[in-house]
């Protein structure tokens, strides 16, 4: 007993830590009209489920597109407005290169080392936002997840209590360091921070807010579906300085 009391002590303590390193409320940021549709897009993380499905979309879309990746056979995608660049967000130069020429960067960057301290996402966000800043490409679209800040606690019981403090406590603290540089650049930014992730069929909508998912079940939303949304931030300004939870 006194060991399951610890566990669930520990368990909610990582929720509150979440939630107090996370974003809470908006950074004023200016809104309004929406902005331009930006020609030329870098995606970060592009050979990941989301990735992909912001590649294919952004695409779509009429983008000019280019993937930054570590292995270019894992995209899997050839398109005339595509351009591929091998690299890594933990190497500076490579990121800088990838950035220079872009109107603006989506990042669906992430990693499976789950089991120990880690900081790829806040070391290669800080290679993104140095870069951009450097070449004056404003707009960055970045995902996270819910479970932080003021969603702390909305991926439902399973995730609050066995999956964020068993699996995945260091991957979503270094979520949070990634939160907090974003919030602190100069950059015109959106924190997009999707349910339990599936490789479902978009549905083409979503539901969006700072109250979104559930203390108790498990939210979910398609892979389609964040990408939908994350692409639409590029040219709408209602979000900017915003971390936004979505679901279905």
């Amino acid at each position: 007993m006194a060991i399951l009391i610890a566990y669930l002590l520990y368990a909610l303590l990582l929720t509150l830590l979440l939630a107090l390193r996370g974003l809470g409320r908006r950074v004023p940021r200016p809104s309004g009209a929406k902005a331009a549709e930006p020609a030329r897009v870098l995606i970060i993380g592009a050979t990941g489920g989301t990735g992909r499905c912001l590649v294919a979309q952004a695409l779509d879309r009429g983008h000019e597109v280019t993937a930054l990746v570590r292995d270019a056979s894992k995209l899997a995608i050839e398109h005339p407005r595509l351009r591929i660049m091998k690299g890594d967000v933990l190497d500076a130069a490579s990121v800088d290169a990838a950035v220079r020429g872009q109107d603006a960067v989506v990042s669906a960057l992430g990693h499976k080392r789950f089991l120990g301290p880690s900081s790829i996402l806040s070391e290669g966000t800080r290679n993104v936002i140095a870069a951009m800043e450097t070449h004056g490409v404003g707009r960055l679209v970045c995902e996270t997840s819910l479970g932080i800040g003021s969603t702390a606690g909305r991926m439902g019981l399973q995730y609050t209590l066995f999956v964020l403090p068993v699996i995945l406590p260091f991957h979503f603290y270094d979520k949070t360091r990634q939160e907090r540089l974003i919030a602190a650049s100069s950059l015109d930014w959106v924190i997009v921070r999707p349910a339990a992730l599936t490789d479902d069929q978009g549905r083409g909508e979503c539901r969006s807010g700072q109250d979104i998912g559930s203390f108790v079940t498990t939210a979910k939303i398609a892979r389609a579906d964040v990408a939908r949304f994350m692409l639409d931030q590029l040219a709408e300004s209602s979000n900017l300085g915003s971390a936004i939870g979505i679901c279905s």
